[in-house]
């Protein structure tokens, strides 16, 4: 059986849960992420719809039309502003993305398996030791 994984804003209003154990963990240095988690990436993963459950608070979404002309909605906490996940991604139907900052316990959680956007990164970052891409890996 899949380990419970539990998650929450900074303030506690918004709480989630889910059971899978993902396979799909990824820092991006896309302008979006740079911009929406004012640091210089950010690492998600990706969590089916269906296991995810929103337990308390009611985030706030932001619709935002990506580079690939996909629209997706980023939800955060409208109290305390922390980004918690995205979900309603026209190229990824039935996935919700999870910020890794927002679990309770992220090292419970493998680490990245590819770094995506990296045409995106600042020069005094250092990459991982997993496959770069300079866009979405599916864009080229």
């Amino acid at each position: 059986m899949a380990n419970k994984h539990m998650g929450r804003c900074s303030c506690g209003a918004v709480t989630f849960e889910f059971s899978s154990d993902p396979t799909f963990v990824a820092d991006c240095y896309c302008i979006d992420c740079q911009k929406s988690s004012g640091g210089v990436m950010s690492t998600y993963l990706s969590v089916p719809e269906e296991d995810f459950v929103l337990l308390s608070g009611e985030p706030k979404g932001f619709q935002y039309t990506a580079d690939s002309g996909n629209t997706l909605v980023r939800n955060f906490c409208p109290t305390c502003g922390a980004r918690v996940f995205t979900n309603q991604l026209q190229g990824f139907p039935g996935t919700v993305f999870v910020m890794m900052g927002a679990l309770d316990h992220p090292e419970a959680i493998i680490p990245p398996i590819m770094e995506i956007f990296t045409k995106r990164r600042i020069a005094w970052t250092r990459a991982l030791d997993v496959p770069q891409y300079p866009a979405r890996p599916d864009a080229g």
